[in-house]
């Protein structure tokens, strides 16, 4: 008779039990440059100048019509509630008055337009 073969301890063992869950204890590695460095920059801006702003103006408003869509107009009231709710508790009621007497100054100093819509003018040397 023939040689018998020693069966595979690989070949008997479903592929699922000899995979390891990722652990929950370590934060998983995203794809792509870390945020905020040189190269992630630059890839933003390889992305920008392929794609173009109207693409971007174009996912967007679809992105906000899926949540409307999903969700209803009532949400963006809720939402806004609760934001208004959590920057008083975080702030303080007075916040409000602070920043309603902030509105309307200009925020910029460099930028002439800043200020009122105004240019700087000088008047001409007599």
């Amino acid at each position: 008779m023939g040689k018998t073969r020693k069966p595979s301890k690989t070949a008997a063992t479903p592929l699922a039990a000899t995979t390891v869950p990722p652990s929950t204890d370590a934060p998983r590695q995203r794809p792509g440059p870390k945020p905020g460095t040189e190269a992630a920059r630059r890839g933003g801006t390889a992305a920008r100048d392929k794609h173009g702003s109207a693409f971007y103006s174009k996912i967007g408003k679809l992105g906000g019509d899926a949540v409307r869509q999903r969700h209803g107009i009532a949400f963006y009231s809720d939402i806004g509630r609760r934001g208004g709710e959590s920057t008083k508790r975080n702030q303080g009621a007075d916040y409000y008055s602070r920043i309603g007497h902030i509105g309307g100054t200009h925020r910029n100093k460099n930028k002439p337009e800043a200020a009122g819509g105004r240019a700087a003018t000088t008047s001409p040397a007599s």
